[in-house]
């Protein structure tokens, strides 16, 4: 197995190498770091199944009977629910390994649960890489959590065992599902019930994508999904609720172990996901640490429960909320101190207030330029959003906790279903309204992964200067201003040199796009209107500073880097006397002789994009290997790229 080091472990390593580097700290410093890097290297291998002999992808062929375990639901499409599965048989053989079920809808279908088996015998794909740049890479993001193949379903090409398996992951999803069904027959509505399941059973399904763009735009998406927050509000009732035992004798253990039980059977009612069990695992040690009173025991903590989940799962480093979770969490630790004795308020409650603010501040200058780098948009409200959310959010987990309970129980009375209800669609409404003020929400923002390295590293120097200030310090920090300006400079001077020529992917639609330093012109039979909004587009110029994008009229020539690009549409016209092995683009299939054309201009290459029809494309691919002609077809291959970049 080839051994490479990703972007996000760089981060890591970079975090942990230079937290404690001073010169006394030089070589035990450097010994930890060997020491983590040893330890992520072998534990990456240890859990990459592709390394042990029962691999799946070993016993595979096109008549494999296969038994798959569903081991998480995940959230369906359009046309498919989609579900993590686990390989565990080939043939008879045992195997391991994962895969990406994508099975059809169909509402006469009961969903999987986790836990069932069923046997197949269909064959599995590769996960298609994006089709247009700068798009989301699905198939890496899959490639992180171990998944590198994918099996489509119809209803009627599985069989379901009996009998399932049983795991501790299964038996709390089979008791949160038996929550959301005592929770939905108590008269919540819709979006009331959506954001419960949110808040409490960490299930997004059912939330609408209208009131995920609100929380989005508001800055709040993160109270949607149960995380560090969460938890760690649960952490600071018990803690007050709790006080009374650190009175009796060892009464602090006591609470630590209660507090510790506590959290990890909210984990369980949540249905134990990732993000519930890293969260509640990172404030498993914070509650330890409190109850131990060592010095900096919140850092320490937080750095102890970072290294078991990374050990346990070492994918967990590519995982968006891990990331966010931890840098926020940090952020607050090291940063809010700093910021709350910059102002004493007077009364008690805007010294709450002021505290909020800071909390909210440090939070989002830790997850900022990781959430520029992976969202590319930033709320300017989120202070506002936060001070009023995060103080209800408190009540609303608490008389969740309640109502789901009394839910249980056949307890709950409609008098609180209405209360609750009623807070849940108020804190709806109020991030509706800010969702509106679109003025503060700043889209299509975009750093590089340099910019991002240099960005922390600044927020680091600079933290680390508050915290003691010294020479040395303050020619790190100084340094990190340096190279910042040193990586806007070299971007924007590799942004005025680059030339690019495009043909995007999009089915039934030709979408040209001509990039010369920062202009970029589009050639197109999209609507001007609809064009910069479309998927298609949209991921490639956020972020890229383009200071001109017009769209313009149809050239069906085109010379780019000495190289002759003639475009052919639908009027198959190509009469263009003196090109020298012309690349040739066909559009909107257009009714030409492809051989005549071939002898006429004895082009390079032919590519074909979207708007093509199939039949017409397998046509002219044929054509094209019995000519020995380089053949290029964007629905497979994604998007034509040429580039004359420094």
């Amino acid at each position: 197995m080839d051994f490479w080091i990703p972007e996000d472990l760089l981060c890591f390593f970079y975090f942990i190498t230079f937290s404690n580097w001073g010169p006394k700290k030089k070589e035990s410093t450097l010994l930890a770091f060997l020491l983590f890097f040893i330890i992520g290297i072998s534990s990456v291998y240890i859990h990459d199944t592709r390394n042990f002999k029962n691999a799946y992808s070993s016993f595979l062929n096109r008549d494999s009977k296969v038994v798959l375990r569903i081991s998480k639901i995940l959230n369906p499409t359009f046309y498919h629910k989609k579900y993590r599965a686990e390989v565990i048989q080939v043939n008879k053989e045992e195997t391991r390994g994962s895969i990406l079920l994508n099975l059809q809808k169909d509402s006469t279908i009961k969903n999987l649960k986790v836990d069932e088996l069923i046997l197949v015998s269909s064959f599995f794909t590769n996960v298609l890489p994006p089709l247009n740049p700068s798009q989301f890479n699905y198939k890496a993001y899959l490639a992180k959590q171990g998944i590198y193949h994918q099996l489509f379903l119809e209803n009627y090409q599985f069989l379901k065992y009996a009998k399932s398996q049983i795991t501790l992951q299964g038996i709390a999803g089979g008791f949160r599902d038996k929550v959301q069904y005592s929770l939905s027959s108590q008269g919540f509505k819709k979006d009331e019930l959506a954001v419960l399941s949110a808040l409490l059973l960490g299930q997004r399904q059912a939330v609408s994508k209208e009131l995920l763009s609100h929380y989005a735009a508001a800055g709040a998406i993160h109270i949607l999904a149960i995380s560090g927050l969460h938890v760690g509000i649960i952490l600071l009732i018990l803690t007050f609720l709790l006080s009374p035992l650190e009175k009796r004798k060892n009464g602090r253990y006591l609470k630590a172990f209660s507090i510790v039980l506590m959290l990890w059977a909210f984990a369980f009612i949540a249905g134990l996901s990732a993000s519930v069990v890293r969260a509640v695992t990172m404030f498993t040690f914070v509650a330890v640490g409190q109850a131990v009173k060592r010095r900096n025991r919140v850092e320490f903590s937080l750095i102890s429960s970072m290294l078991l989940l990374l050990i346990v799962k070492p994918m967990f480093l590519f995982d968006v909320g891990f990331q966010l979770s931890y840098l926020a969490v940090f952020g607050i630790v090291w940063l809010q101190p700093k910021l709350v004795v910059l102002y004493s308020p007077r009364f008690i409650i805007s010294r709450k207030i002021w505290q909020l603010i800071t909390v909210s501040i440090a939070a989002q200058a830790g997850i900022l330029p990781l959430s520029i780098y992976y969202f590319h948009q930033f709320p300017g409200l989120f202070i506002v959003s936060n001070v009023v959310i995060i103080p209800f959010l408190g009540f609303i987990l608490m008389g969740g906790i309640v109502v789901v309970v009394l839910s249980l129980l056949q307890l709950l009375p409609s008098f609180l279903v209405v209360i609750y209800g009623g807070l849940i669609s108020l804190m709806n409404g109020f991030v509706n309204w800010i969702s509106l003020q679109e003025s503060f929400l700043f889209k299509d923002l975009g750093i590089s992964f340099l910019m991002l390295l240099v960005f922390y590293g600044l927020l680091f120097t600079g933290v680390l200067f508050l915290i003691k200030k010294n020479t040395w310090r303050l020619g790190c920090f100084l340094l990190a201003i340096l190279c910042l300006q040193s990586a806007y400079l070299f971007e924007e001077i590799c942004a005025n040199d680059a030339e690019t020529f495009i043909v995007f992917h999009k089915s039934r639609a030709a979408i040209i796009g001509l990039r010369n330093g920062k202009e970029l012109e589009i050639q197109s039979s999209v609507d001007s209107v609809k064009l910069t909004a479309m998927k298609v587009l949209k991921p490639y110029l956020s972020g890229k500073r383009f200071s001109t994008i017009k769209k313009i009229n149809f050239k069906n020539y085109i010379r780019f880097n000495s190289q002759d690009i003639l475009l052919v549409d639908s009027l198959g016209m190509y009469q263009i006397q003196n090109l020298r092995n012309p690349i040739v683009i066909l559009q909107h299939s257009p009714k030409i002789n492809l051989e005549r054309l071939f002898e006429t201009l004895k082009p390079s290459l032919i590519v074909v994009d979207g708007s093509n029809y199939k039949s017409q494309v397998d046509h002219w691919r044929t054509v094209s290997v019995e000519n020995k002609i380089h053949f290029y077809n964007t629905a497979q291959k994604g998007a034509f790229v040429l580039e004359n970049e420094p």
